[in-house]
């Protein structure tokens, strides 16, 4: 086992992190910005490091100045969080030539799977079904409008190396299609470095739908039941929660069988999560995979009862999985909010500020994943979410009532958030229904 691990990341996360490490008498340290410089995480690891700059391009989204305080601090290895480094493949090939371990899968999966349109081939090859699109990545207007008209409009342009809902668009008609690929391609550009696009027919009013898996370096994966995450706000989730209701037994065995045939297929190691659109119907397609933890991880960690990021490290340190899938047994219903630091009532304009008054509440079967304290300033520099607040119960029912309740509860002063409209959500008929799709927030309201 690893005696000291570095934390590549800040604010909740880095704190996740950091206490798992403890509890299983690991040493961490912590590298921070000039901006983070008070941060929760640099005060809870064991050492922190200055690595630069606010400006991530200067800290947090250096290979370099990272791994010169991993060696520098004797840590054996780094865990990367989600976001920044943690998807990318060059920094784990250094991470391998510096004789560091990389807490995730392999550069050569990370590059597979993080390929929008060679993971889709992949699947493909696998037998895992996936929205009709292009076999090819395209590159100019003229190649992709063709192959549009052979899918059929609508149909959605996606950036192949795109995530969080960058370098994406739906091309309602031919007329618009040059338009909406040109801006697609751009903002790929900009945001990844990268002008590769694929094509996929558009599921109209779908669910996302994942699953959860680990898989260790002996050929063993196991799957730890779905998240539904369909209460989105421009492809960025907003809440999480496991079960997925439309589920039954059936299908949740189905989409677990092929989760597992996935990762199966691309020998993947370590935390990783597939994604699915779900239909109406009931027909499933494979989206993506991310590998990586998600933001949403507690949800499954409350329904599954193991704890993710321990076994993240557990497997990288060459351990096998500590649970076997008939040990997997989903119990009662999860629930996680994001609360960030925005205005909803003006397009949800991000707000830094300084928290000048906190209450986080507690109570059975609560968990508030946040690196906040009174007297904290927000940087601006960075992501807007505050707080991850996560509820468990033993049904959907209860576990919203009680989600209403902890919300009540919480205190966030001297910053706007967006606390009240997770109330109007949860409030809401039809989500207390559970019929929900992606399409949720900007058909039940206009702030889009």
């Amino acid at each position: 086992m690893f005696q000291k691990i570095l934390i590549a990341n800040r604010g909740e996360i880095a704190v996740r992190i950091i206490r798992a490490c403890r509890e299983m008498g690991i040493k961490t340290v912590a590298v921070y910005s000039e901006a983070d410089a008070d941060a929760l995480h640099t005060q809870l690891a064991d050492e922190a490091v200055c690595i630069g700059p606010a400006a991530s391009s200067e800290s947090y989204l250096n290979p370099e100045r990272i791994l010169s305080a991993t060696i520098a601090s004797k840590a054996e290895a780094i865990h990367p969080g989600f976001g920044f480094l943690s998807e990318n493949p060059k920094f784990v090939e250094m991470c391998e030539k510096c004789h560091v371990a990389f807490i995730g899968p392999s550069a050569d999966i990370i590059q597979k799977m993080g390929n929008k349109s060679e993971a889709r081939a992949t699947m493909i090859k696998a037998g895992v079904p996936v929205v009709p699109g292009t076999k090819k990545p395209v590159f100019d207007v003229d190649t992709a409008l063709k192959e549009a008209k052979k899918i059929g409009f609508p149909v959605m342009i996606k950036a192949s190396s795109g995530g969080g809902g960058k370098g994406m668009r739906v091309a309602e008609n031919a007329e618009s299609f040059g338009e909406m690929f040109r801006l697609a391609q751009r903002e790929s550009v900009n945001a990844f470095g990268d002008d590769t696009m694929y094509l996929e027919k558009y599921v109209g009013r779908p669910r996302h739908v994942e699953v959860q898996i680990l898989a260790d370096k002996f050929g063993n994966v196991v799957q730890l039941g779905e998240r539904d995450c369909s209460i989105q706000r421009r492809h960025q989730k907003m809440i999480e929660e496991s079960p997925c209701i439309a589920i039954d037994a059936r299908l949740r065995k189905k989409m677990g069988d092929t989760a597992v045939r996935a990762a199966k297929a691309v020998g993947y190691e370590n935390a990783g999560t597939i994604e699915f659109l779900l239909d109406h119907t009931g027909d499933f397609y494979f989206m993506e995979m991310n590998t990586r933890i998600q933001v949403e991880h507690p949800v499954t960690e409350f329904v599954s009862g193991v704890d993710l990021i321990k076994e993240q490290i557990r497997i990288a340190a060459g351990e096998p999985l500590s649970v076997k899938q008939k040990d997997i047994v989903i119990r009662g219903h999860a629930i996680e909010c994001r609360i960030n630091a925005e205005d909803p009532e003006h397009n949800f304009r991000p707000c830094p500020g300084t928290v000048q008054e906190l209450h986080i509440p507690g109570g059975n079967g609560v968990r508030i994943d946040t690196a906040l304290y009174s007297g904290y300033k927000i940087p601006p520099q960075y992501d807007s979410m505050l707080m991850k607040v996560i509820v468990h119960d033993k049904d959907r029912e209860s576990a919203l009532a009680k989600m209403r309740s902890v919300l009540g509860e919480v205190i966030i002063d001297g910053v706007q958030t967006n606390i009240d409209f997770q109330f109007k959500i949860l409030n809401h008929p039809e989500f207390r229904a559970g019929n929900v799709t992606t399409h949720f927030i900007p058909e039940h309201f206009d702030m889009e």
